[in-house]
């Protein structure tokens, strides 16, 4: 019997064959979704002209072959090999979406023969044997296929007809551009804004804390009275008070030691490994994605594992690995100082290895790559900076999960001070470390450990009821302060655990087990079409929403507050927990979001009175756009992108269309492709207002200055600055000072 084995992607593939051999028969990969959905107008060509319509056809979107990247000729390479095999196995990824990327190829194809599925969430070679000795029915899989085909295509109704119903009935008259509204982007740009009004809201309070320092026969330590945030001291005077009743107090101390121990933090998953990088370098969380893909798949490199992960454990497998990565990472000169001794395996979900966190999950946490370490050198001296900067990250993290605790002994110094005839403790905290363990992996570098720990100091020999004097007691002034605005870094990890935003406890345990909204995969590509759509900015490495940003937020939060609310995805992945447990048929899943989707239609259409002005004024020429450009304006749903990183198309961000000119092409020329005018791709542009033509327009140098300090300043950019160079020139004076 002839065998076609379909991977998800190359380096699957490659990892196959290594594993295998041919004697399972012949491996060929996708590339991510070899398909797309049809664009509306390939449905019904009266959708190709933009309106607040329902675009739901009348059974499902039909599939085409994508043309992106190498895709076209995998699938003909697949379409090719069917023609002679009598069976098929399925070897993609086990998640839905990977249910989905491997059967949409046979059902597109029109596939009769016998269909296998292997399923691993590793890929190691005994792991993928042992796939491949329990090989299961892929009819079995069907509910799980099916599901994903209601994501897929409730997805693409919601997202497109609601970015072209808000498009057509929010956008400001005179301004051009594209509304995008998705499932994972609008609450997205939520949580910006939301963080964004917290800080803005904020007021700022002064509150004080007492130090004193403790003398005892062995040396002197301070000592703070800091009540917790709820009985902050507010006045000062009595701060004094308190300042002056500890000024020369004497009293025994109260010393409490312990001796604690700390394990190491989880491996890295995407998401974290994104927030890292964030927090410690700046980078951008695409800029992370980008040098863990060249670690893992460039030419000669292939030195860490698949790095779009979704979990921060190993498989139980993988245990036998350890001897070997830690060998060859310890005779790195970087690692060589590291006294690592036998490794210390931690099992279960408190651990680092653990199959049943792993059940469900497509990928295990990003690791070294156990199958090159016979020429590391070789393949490290290929490496950029950057390259080199991350690689030792993902080595220090593994490092440190075989490593042992590390142990210190704490002590707690008490001492109470009567002011007013009531207690009032003064403490300090000291921490010695007796085993260094795991944290010598990390050296000076912070570890991502999660845990903040209160300040200490070194302590002079101290032992229970020893007498102590205060002296040189003094008020110390605090200010509160804001929350911090988001970098990319902790914004993928704010998607990532969306359900802090969400109050029904329900939703909010469903979000949990979803991970939060969006993708490890696809959560860089939302916050890069949210820039490109300038509903979110940058300042430095802080995101913030743009003014049009802030504006459709209240906008939709007042009109349709489902559409950025993230139990939204909850409340879907309830819905199509249904169809993987046989209890709801899919398309009655899929005509249940259309039904909300034609709702909303209705509820944007009532709030014509709100619009939203994105910032750049309509040409005067007139486009149409090329078939696909609707994906541009509306996110398409749930389309992967390509091992390499090449866009195929996101859950949230289709690839930018072509725009053909049809008049004045220098105007054209300057537009971004994301934002074209008009929101049919037909009628012209809204024309500016009358007399407008007549003024001097603003320089484009001058209009970007004047957008950053709107910004920066939290205020609104005036209309009429976008025309005028005059009311641009008065707004820099009044606010550029």
């Amino acid at each position: 019997m002839a065998t076609v084995i379909i991977t998800e992607k190359t380096s699957q593939a490659k990892d196959l064959r290594a594993a295998l051999g041919e004697r399972w028969g012949r491996i060929l990969p996708a590339e991510g979704h070899l398909l797309r959905l049809a664009e509306p107008e390939e449905v019904d060509p009266a959708w190709k002209r933009w309106s607040p319509t329902l675009l739901k056809p009348d059974g499902l979107y039909p599939t085409r072959p994508d043309t992106g990247g190498n895709k076209a000729a995998k699938l003909e390479a697949i379409k090719a090999a069917l023609r002679s095999c009598d069976r098929v196995i399925l070897a993609t990824d086990c998640d839905r979406e990977g249910q989905l990327i491997g059967q949409e190829i046979l059902e597109h194809l029109g596939f009769r023969g016998r269909v296998e599925r292997a399923l691993f969430t590793a890929q190691d070679p005994k792991t993928i044997r042992d796939a491949f000795s329990a090989l299961r029915p892929n009819e079995a899989m069907r509910p799980l296929y099916e599901a994903a085909v209601a994501r897929q295509q409730a997805d693409q109704i919601f997202n497109l007809t609601l970015t072209r119903t808000a498009t057509k009935t929010l956008l400001a008259p005179g301004t051009r551009g594209v509304i995008g509204i998705g499932r994972v982007k609008t609450p997205t740009l939520a949580i910006v804004c939301l963080r964004e009004l917290e800080i803005r809201d904020f007021k700022p309070e002064d509150y004080f804390e007492v130090v004193a320092t403790a003398t005892v026969a062995g040396g002197s330590f301070l000592m703070r009275h800091a009540p917790a945030p709820k009985d902050r001291i507010k006045d000062r005077a009595r701060a004094e008070a308190i300042a002056r009743a500890a000024e020369g107090h004497g009293g025994p101390l109260s010393v409490t030691v312990e001796a604690k121990r700390q394990g190491p933090p989880k491996l890295y998953d995407l998401p974290s490994l994104q927030k890292t990088c964030g927090q410690r370098w700046g980078w951008t969380a695409d800029r992370t994605l980008a040098v863990a893909q060249e670690l893992y798949d460039g030419d000669g490199k292939k030195l860490i594992t698949y790095p779009r992960a979704e979990a921060r454990y190993l498989s139980e497998n993988q245990i036998a690995d350890v001897p070997a990565i830690v060998g060859a990472l310890t005779r790195l000169r970087g690692f060589a100082h590291l006294e690592i001794g036998r490794p210390v395996i931690r099992k279960g979900r408190s651990g680092h290895f653990c199959d049943k966190a792993l059940e469900g999950v497509s990928h295990h946490a990003v690791i070294p790559n156990v199958n090159v370490l016979d020429d590391l050198e070789p393949r490290l001296a290929r490496l950029g900076d950057d390259e080199k900067r991350l690689f030792a990250l993902i080595c220090r993290s593994y490092l440190a999960a075989v490593m042992p605790d590390y142990e210190y002994r704490q002590t707690t110094v008490v001492m109470p001070v009567p002011v007013e005839g009531r207690p009032l403790p003064f403490r300090a905290v000291g921490r010695i470390p007796l085993l260094l363990g795991w944290k010598a992996a990390f050296g000076s570098a912070d570890s991502d450990s999660g845990k903040e720990e209160e300040a200490e100091q070194t302590l002079p020999p101290l032992t229970d009821g020893e007498p102590a004097a205060l002296s040189d007691a003094r008020v110390e002034a605090r200010r509160t302060q804001a929350p911090p605005r988001y970098n990319e870094g902790t914004l993928v990890d704010a998607m990532q655990n969306a359900w802090r935003f969400v109050e029904d406890p329900a939703l909010r345990d469903r979000l949990k087990e979803a991970k939060g909204i969006g993708t490890p995969a696809t959560r860089a590509e939302v916050i890069k079409g949210l820039r490109r759509q300038n509903l979110l900015t940058a300042d430095g490495k802080w995101l913030m929403p743009t003014p049009a940003g802030l504006q459709l937020f209240e906008t939709l939060r007042a009109a349709a507050p489902v559409l950025v609310d993230p139990g939204t995805t909850a409340l879907w992945e309830m819905k199509l927990d249904e169809v993987v447990t046989g209890r709801a048929p899919f398309r009655a899943v899929i005509d249940a979001i259309a039904e909300e989707a034609g709702r909303l239609i209705g509820v944007l259409c009532g709030s014509r009175g709100a619009t939203v002005d994105l910032g750049t004024p309509a040409p005067k020429g007139r486009f149409t756009r090329r078939r696909g450009a609707t994906a541009a304006a509306g996110p398409r749903a749930g389309r992967r992108r390509s091992p390499k990183g090449a866009a195929a198309g996101t859950a949230e961000e289709a690839p930018k269309p072509r725009v053909r000119r049809t008049r004045k092409p220098a105007a054209a020329a300057a537009l971004p492709d994301a934002a074209r005018s008009g929101s049919d791709g037909a009628a012209p542009a809204p024309a500016p207002a009358a007399g407008a033509a007549r003024r001097r327009e603003p320089t484009e140098r001058m209009l970007a200055f004047a957008r950053s300090l709107a910004t920066r300043k939290g205020i609104a950019l005036p209309e009429a600055c976008l025309h005028d160079f005059d009311h641009c020139r008065q707004f820099l004076d009044q606010h550029a000072k």
